[in-house]
């Protein structure tokens, strides 16, 4: 795909492993007929390492439950696309809910997950997003022939698979490139002020996920780098993303703003428009999806950190119709399996080679394990609230 050139540095995918990166009404999307193929994508920590495209004459019934809405131009489109390739490629029939996803949608939303759980119509039940794993992990259990699937966010139950992504990883590299730009004071709009910008979602572990990356790397470019980082509450409110960025702009004289909020993150890229700054998109390539009255977005978006869901979903339906299944497992897709990536085509191709070169030697060191990214998950998982404070500017 156009939008994940960064991952062709990977030695693995020179083998060929590139695709073709939160109780309503029902509507169900258009299908395409764009080809799909498989990606060849082993999973940690279960180390399957058998790579290669799969194919079958299955065809398998979905529905995918979006706690949000299509148009976000990241997260929640980057799962439908790759839905209607594999329908495109007659892997599967699939139908979307889109629910809305605000606090007084809520409700919905469990109550979605019950009525397509009790129809027994489908072969897999699909959503994602932490905010869906509390509702999916009581139904899975009412459910146990019913199998679902959900990507970034995991639940513990044997008729589930959940799909994790290295978000931390792709944010170090989103960093690095941040850091390298902020410092080029001889192109358009950059400031002689050190200092980036991070709109997230809200002050969760997924967000702070990115962030952790995000800020390792940008101080592995210049330790004395400042990020300035908001949270908008929402990833529906586009005006509150707009309103945080135009914020930092003015107070801090942030140039670079990265937003990982979804809709909300789409208002940053509006106050870089109208405040002579850049922003990087998340997710999917937002310079490519910024169309129609948003064109004009795209020309102020560098580059964006890519969340893959539609190719890990691509991935297990491919899986699936080899007869491989990994119900009750974790599959974590970093930068080596197209989990994540970073867009390295178009806009980024305008900055300074010297930015492109940081950027991805960045990406080489993290792929081959040189550089070890700090997390928000784990056991070892790193203070946020220090981490943050210590880049405070």
């Amino acid at each position: 795909m156009k939008q994940i050139t960064a991952i062709l540095l990977a030695p693995i995918l020179a083998l060929g492993l590139i695709l073709a990166g939160c109780g309503g009404a029902t509507s169900p999307p258009a299908v395409s007929e764009e080809p799909v193929s498989t990606p060849a994508v082993s999973e940690e920590p279960v180390s399957t390492s058998d790579l290669g495209s799969q194919s079958s004459d299955k065809k398998f019934n979905v529905v995918s439950i979006v706690n949000g809405n299509l148009g976000d131009k990241s997260f929640f489109d980057s799962a439908e696309a790759g839905l209607k390739r594999l329908s495109g490629a007659g892997a599967i029939t699939y139908k979307t809910i889109e629910l809305g996803g605000t606090d007084a949608d809520q409700p919905k939303w469990k109550d979605a997950l019950i009525e397509v759980s009790e129809s027994g119509e489908y072969d897999v039940v699909i959503c994602g997003t932490w905010q869906m794993n509390e509702y999916l992990e009581e139904i899975a259990v009412l459910y146990p022939e019913q199998k679902y699937a959900i990507y970034d966010s995991v639940v513990n139950q044997p008729n589930v698979v959940s799909l994790s992504y290295k978000q931390n990883d792709m944010g170090y590299i989103v960093g690095v490139f941040a850091a390298s730009m902020t410092t080029q004071t001889d192109f358009d709009k950059i400031t002689p002020e050190k200092v980036i910008g991070f709109v997230g979602g809200e002050d969760g572990p997924v967000i702070n996920d990115f962030l952790v990356g995000y800020i390792e790397g940008a101080l592995s470019v210049d330790p004395d780098m400042k990020v300035d980082v908001r949270y908008a509450a929402s990833f529906v409110d586009t005006a509150k993303g707009k309103e945080l960025a135009q914020a930092m702009i003015a107070q801090n004289k942030v140039d670079i703003v990265w937003g990982v909020a979804g809709l909300s993150g789409n208002g940053a890229a509006e106050a870089a428009l109208e405040n002579n700054a850049w922003f990087i998109g998340v997710d999917s390539d937002q310079e490519a999806t910024f169309t129609g009255t948003q064109a004009a977005l795209a020309g102020v978006t560098l580059t964006s950190g890519l969340k893959n869901i539609g190719e890990s979903l691509e991935w297990l339906f491919g899986e699936m119709g080899a007869g491989k299944e990994y119900w009750g497992q974790e599959m974590w897709l970093g930068l080596d399996l197209n989990g994540v990536g970073v867009v390295t085509d178009k806009n980024f191709k305008t900055t300074p080679e010297s930015v492109q070169k940081a950027t991805l030697d960045a990406l080489e060191k993290v792929q081959n394990g040189t550089v070890k990214v700090g997390s928000a998950f784990g056991a070892d998982a790193v203070d946020i609230t220090s981490l943050r404070s210590s880049v405070t500017p």
